[in-house]
């Protein structure tokens, strides 16, 4: 099972929004994050914006593939994208990477 952790930056003024629009995440896309191999998914936000995501799949890439297959996940970073800004110099579409695990201790 890979754990992946990867960062972006909701822009300082659409932080309210942003978490509402995640209360409740749409069903469809719920769905589709389990269907793709999607696990233990999480995101966490600090008050200046810096979002933390951490999920855990058998396949990462896969699971990217399969998520990027569905129309649901389409319509949901349609509407999500106006909420980012660059972090670290990299476009926001270009910045979910994943981060390089150091430890772990299970």
């Amino acid at each position: 099972m890979q754990r992946v952790c990867f960062l972006l930056k909701v822009r300082t003024e659409r932080i309210e929004e942003y978490r509402a629009r995640h209360q409740p995440v749409w069903a469809g896309m719920r769905s589709a994050l389990t269907a793709s191999g999607r696990q233990n998914y999480s995101l966490f936000l600090r008050e200046d914006g810096l979002l933390v995501g951490y999920l855990e799949t058998p396949d990462f890439e896969k699971a990217r593939a399969a998520m990027d297959a569905t129309g649901v996940n389409a319509r949901w970073q349609h509407d999500m994208a106006e909420f980012f800004e660059a972090l670290d110099g990299q476009a926001p579409d270009a910045a979910v990477r994943p981060l390089t695990e150091i430890f772990h201790l299970a």
